[in-house]
């Protein structure tokens, strides 16, 4: 009898860890500290978002969601970082969409394969808009429309970077109005906008949050949202379809990806605590205060999303020969 007792015993201890009765990896996750990459520096609107979101999904999972900036190389280097990290979700990288779309066009070579990271969930869009120095002669945007053809190459506008949305979203208006502006590449926002402020460029690409402040402020002038509508904030702003450009849409949206490889049950755990996390009456509020609108969706969501992008800026990025050098291509 005690030899039957025995048997049986070590049967079932087999089975318990056998692969077919396996724990499911998302039973007890997250049961330690989450580490949010940030592909870009401290305090702009990737991060702010991120560290909104964070708290939030601090309360949400129960475990502590620390965030790690990791700037330069286009988000390349903190992309880098996550798709090489344990496919466990306790290491995610936070990014604007370069590193998951238009970085495969400008770069010869990634040390990581964009299409191989997962999609976690999109946090949140911004609506961009045109925006002019004070004294840029084009008091409406059918003025610029009509101002920047009469003057091929003498207009110049501002970015915060080659590659960025700021950047190739002012090759699109080249293409889509067969114009040609001059472009003056920054090291991120603020220099950039100091110049706007100061008269030294004439315009810039910019997000509704950033360019809002310095339009209500009277030291710049938005002209058009990039939206495929208008916004509430600005009821009396013409979109640049309104205006006469049409297909001209672009917006910047912030996401969370996890390295290849992360188990499906522990991706749509992250994903539904992020959308729990942003309907936070907390997180609404400040995405409401910064002209964040929330998007959230499933991964499948978010994946699609990245495709679309980099198929239209892949397009305008190669018709315009952009490089992460800058140079044009033959």
């Amino acid at each position: 009898m005690l030899k039957q007792f025995a048997l049986l015993a070590a049967v079932g201890s087999l089975l318990a860890f056998s692969p077919a009765v396996a724990q499911d990896p998302a039973a007890d996750f997250p049961n330690r500290p989450i580490k949010i990459i940030v592909a870009n520096p401290a305090g702009g609107g990737i991060d702010t978002v991120t560290r909104i979101v964070g708290d939030s999904l601090t309360r949400k999972l129960g475990q502590p969601v620390v965030i790690e900036n990791r700037g330069g190389a286009g988000g390349n280097i903190g992309a880098e970082a996550v798709y090489t990290s344990a496919p466990d979700g306790y290491t995610l990288l936070a990014s604007v969409p370069a590193p998951l779309t238009t970085n495969t066009f400008m770069y010869k070579k990634l040390p990581f394969d964009p299409a191989k990271l997962e999609p976690v969930g999109v946090l949140g869009t911004f609506p961009n808009t045109l925006l002019v120095k004070n004294d840029f002669p084009a008091k409406t945007v059918q003025e610029f429309i009509a101002y920047v053809k009469a003057n091929p190459g003498k207009v110049n506008y501002a970015s915060q970077g080659i590659g960025t949305t700021s950047h190739l979203t002012a090759e699109l208006y080249n293409a889509l109005t067969g114009s040609k502006m001059v472009h003056v590449p920054y090291r991120g926002t603020a220099p950039a906008l100091n110049d706007i402020v100061a008269g030294h460029v004439d315009l810039i690409f910019m997000q509704l949050s950033s360019a809002l402040k310095l339009h209500e402020a009277k030291r710049a002038r938005i002209l058009a949202v990039t939206a495929d509508k208008r916004i509430d904030v600005l009821k009396d702003t013409p979109t640049m379809i309104e205006a006469g450009v049409p297909n001209f849409v672009s917006n910047t949206w912030n996401a969370v990806t996890a390295p290849p490889g992360t188990p499906p049950a522990v991706i749509a755990k992250l994903n539904k605590a992020i959308n729990d996390a942003m309907n936070d009456p907390e997180a609404e509020k400040r995405f409401a205060e910064l002209q964040i609108i929330k998007v959230g969706g499933s991964p499948g969501d978010m994946r699609k999303l990245i495709q679309e992008d980099t198929r239209r800026w892949g397009e305008v990025i190669k018709r315009a020969g952009i490089t992460a050098e800058g140079k044009k291509g033959k």
